[in-house]
């Protein structure tokens, strides 16, 4: 169950110091903080100081796994800091251990020279479609009725997903927090969909699976309170490793965001005969 209000106290970061910050953490499942909680303080860490700009892209390398029960130290330096673009890096750690470094892109808002975007797949809408379990505050309709928990539903390497958050503010960079948040929950389920067996119920169980890297870049300004639909696709899965990209659109058709994603699927130790 993801409250509300838990996101938003996550991403409060609380100043401690030049370039500093303390952040909280929203339960998790498996002990494990979830990533797309990385992903969104990343952003808002390095929008302070940038206020006339907004997040363009970024890329988080996701070294080790955090605990819920432990606040984040957050680091931000300032790569690049100019009039269109500023650059930061951004490095979130639990008792000085790296659990993820980031670099963020933020850009000021400028006019069109030219213009164009994909349109979206064509699925049912979300209110034909019906609640998959209770997130919460995080409202989840999958198309088709898949269930990438069971290992035996197999079916292509493709999977859509409508997405909201009930009762968030309209804000722009909560905005952007808030869908990165959402990105992180899907490509490895889409990546195990063609394979007879394996499945997410088996993560962090028999099966060792954890993102390595994700690259989300906006387009548009986001409106987390309302429908998005996240197209995603597997192309390659292989060596332990899977990759996967996906597109962002709103209920309206209108392209906001994209992103890969590089992960972990293999056995866990016990049944990979020790070998990690």
């Amino acid at each position: 169950m993801v409250a509300i209000g838990e996101l938003l106290d996550a991403f409060a970061l609380e100043p401690a110091g030049e370039g500093r910050f303390r952040g909280a953490n929203v339960p998790a499942e498996h002990g494990v903080v979830f990533g797309g909680q990385l992903l969104g303080q990343s952003i808002v860490a390095a929008r302070v100081g940038h206020d006339d700009m907004i997040a363009k892209t970024v890329h988080t390398v996701f070294a080790r796994a955090g605990r819920p029960d432990v606040p984040l130290d957050i680091e931000v330096d300032v790569v690049q800091s100019g009039r269109t673009f500023a650059s930061c890096r951004v490095t979130i750690a639990q008792d000085g251990r790296t659990c993820t470094s980031s670099i963020v892109l933020l850009s000021a808002d400028e006019g069109d020279l030219i213009r164009h975007a994909d349109a979206p797949p064509a699925v049912p809408r979300p209110d034909e479609l019906a609640a998959r379990g209770e997130t919460g505050d995080w409202e989840i309709r999958v198309v088709g009725d898949v269930d990438l928990s069971d290992p035996d539903a197999v079916g292509p390497a493709d999977l859509d997903v409508w997405t909201r958050f009930a009762g968030a503010p309209h804000d722009p960079l909560i905005g952007q927090a808030l869908l990165a948040y959402a990105t992180d929950g899907f490509l490895i389920g889409t990546a195990m969909r063609p394979h007879a067996g394996v499945g997410q119920a088996q993560a962090h169980r028999t099966l060792s699976t954890g993102v390595v890297s994700h690259t989300l870049t906006f387009h548009e300004p986001v409106d987390p309170a309302g429908w998005l639909l996240l197209a995603h696709h597997s192309p390659y899965a292989g060596h332990g490793r899977s990759y996967g990209r996906a597109d962002v659109f709103t209920e309206d058709g209108r392209l906001v965001a994209s992103f890969v994603q590089d992960a972990m699927i293999r056995a866990m130790p016990a049944q990979s005969g020790g070998q990690l």
